[in-house]
């Protein structure tokens, strides 16, 4: 019992044996996130999340030997603090827009925010936090993620271009799409066959895969409608 006394107050105290535990603690940690990520072919993956949170353990490191051995008064926070800025600058990076209503790479920028405080956690000594804000982190990106991927199989959206006979009806018909099926985001576009007198709309339709299968069959029955197709998402240039 007192050897784990003894090995605990070991651990917080700040020299070079405890530095080079918690960088390699860090490095660990935020390899263990990063594993996840990359199982899932995420932006940011194995190499990322280890560097990123080295980095950020690194910064707490530099700042408690700045105060324990060089003596300089300083607020041993102040360096780290600016790790959390900067992380949400890298994290705009893993974000990618496809098309209207799909953003994809949300989870992995807080995944990395994330990241970057474990590893300022692993550099103070805060090995507890660390720790469990990792485990965590690996039940909300994985385990949760089964769960909500499981829930969106089920009910999932779909983009559909309408073409319709006469521009003049574009508001109501708008409006019985809205009503009817609780389309969202609608975008009057120019007609794809090229007729004049035609116009075209898009929109966001919410639809369950199993009862909904025919939904451009009921699209194309109702009054003033050319014909429905599914719109084929636009690549990123």
């Amino acid at each position: 019992m007192d050897f784990m006394v003894d090995a605990i107050d070991f651990l917080e105290e700040f020299n070079s044996v405890t530095a080079i535990i918690r960088l390699l603690l860090a490095a660990f940690l935020g390899g263990c996130i990063g594993l996840e990520r990359e199982k899932y072919k995420r932006p940011a993956g194995f190499r990322t999340h280890i560097l990123v949170c080295l980095g950020a353990s690194m910064t707490s490191l530099i700042a408690q030997y700045i105060v324990f051995n060089i003596g300089i008064t300083s607020d041993a926070a102040r360096i780290p603090a600016q790790v959390i800025s900067g992380l949400g600058f890298l994290g705009v990076g893993t974000i990618l827009t496809k098309g209207r209503d799909h953003i994809v790479g949300l989870t992995t920028a807080a995944g990395i925010w994330a990241v970057g405080t474990i590893g300022i956690a692993c550099g103070f000594g805060f090995y507890v936090g660390a720790c469990t804000c990792t485990v965590i982190v690996l039940i909300a990106t994985s385990v949760l993620y089964v769960l909500e991927n499981d829930k969106k199989e089920r009910r999932k959206n779909v983009e559909i271009y309408i073409e319709i006979d006469d521009a003049r009806k574009v508001n109501e018909f708008i409006k019985r799409l809205d009503e009817e099926y609780s389309a969202k985001n609608f975008m009057v576009v120019s007609s794809r066959s090229g007729k004049t007198d035609n116009i075209g709309i898009e929109a966001i339709f919410p639809i369950d895969s199993n009862v909904d299968a025919d939904l451009l069959d009921r699209l194309t029955t109702m009054s003033g409608v050319i014909y429905a197709i599914e719109s084929v998402p636009k690549k990123l240039s």
